[in-house]
């Protein structure tokens, strides 16, 4: 089990894996067991997620205060910014997530693609998670790969010196919600990555408060 933490980093072993749904599944359910938390999208390349929050729980925050950083462009990080003749600043995410933290018993941090991913043209999201001291779980999306993706972005997070308290499957489609074992199965994955199974994220018809909480439910991460 994840234990009691002031935040949690959503990271993902690739980008478009369901760490959007997986971050709002685990903020629903401790919104309705705990109360109000905070959600924190860093960066953001192209609309979609920040958005998504908002119209899913009744943050009170802003965009700004969600993403410090947004361009429009869906790329990395430091490509987007340079379409824009912009940087992002190291500085300016760190005190927003101070803030943050002060504000919240609980922050979600939501990584950009994976833990890989560039920041800056220097600094990635591992060396984010890293330095704040960020306790992460890892979305793998359930499909063929999932293995070899899984044991590979946990040896890199280990190697980074990373806490990684749990991999949540994401079952995007009802066929792979069907092989999960074929594709995914959880005891081979536990035993190559060390590392607990927290759940699977079912196919969600909706993705309102009610069926994330649902899904949120179902994931052993909670004490």
């Amino acid at each position: 089990m994840i234990t009691d933490s002031r935040s949690l980093l959503v990271a993902g072993t690739d980008t478009g894996v369901g760490k959007t749904i997986a971050t709002l599944a685990l903020a629903a359910t401790w919104w309705q067991r705990r109360g109000p938390c905070g959600l924190y999208k860093p960066v953001q390349c192209g609309p979609g997620d920040r958005e998504q929050y908002l119209n899913t729980l009744p943050l009170d925050q802003t965009l700004d205060d969600i993403t410090p950083f947004y361009f429009t462009a869906p790329l990395a990080p430091p490509l987007a910014a340079a379409l824009e003749g912009r940087v992002v600043d190291l500085g300016i995410l760190w005190q927003q997530y101070q803030r943050l933290q002060e504000r919240f018993a609980m922050v979600f941090v939501e990584a950009a693609g994976g833990l890989g991913t560039p920041v800056t043209a220097e600094y990635t999201f591992a060396d984010l998670a890293r330095d704040w001291h960020l306790p992460t779980v890892l979305v793998v999306p359930v499909r063929l790969g999932a293995i070899a993706q899984a044991v590979a972005t946990v040896a890199y997070a280990r190697s980074q010196k990373i806490a990684v308290k749990g991999i949540i499957l994401n079952a995007a489609t009802e066929e792979a919600y069907q092989r999960q074992e074929e594709w995914a199965p959880t005891d081979i994955l536990a035993r190559l990555t060390y590392t607990s199974i927290l759940g699977t994220i079912p196919p969600l018809q909706t993705l309102d408060r009610e069926a994330l909480r649902q899904a949120g439910e179902q994931l052993d991460w909670l004490p």
